[in-house]
C-alpha cells in the first residue's frame, strides 16, 4: 500500500517539476519577445503616426 502511494507521490512530483520548467521557459520566451517587440517599435518610433 505504502509503495503504491510512494509511486504516485514521486509521479505527480515529477509531473510538477516539468510543468514548472516548461512555464519558466514559455514566460522567458515571451518576455524575450515583448523585449524584442519593444524595441523595434522605439526605433521606428518617428515613422508612427496617428
Amino acid at each position: 500500500m505504502n509503495e503504491k502511494i510512494y509511486k504516485t507521490m514521486l509521479t505527480v512530483g515529477g509531473l510538477s517539476i516539468a510543468m514548472g520548467v516548461v512555464a519558466v521557459v514559455v514566460g522567458v520566451t515571451i518576455g524575450v519577445g515583448s523585449i524584442v517587440g519593444g524595441a523595434a517599435l522605439l526605433k521606428r518610433k518617428s515613422d508612427v503616426t496617428f
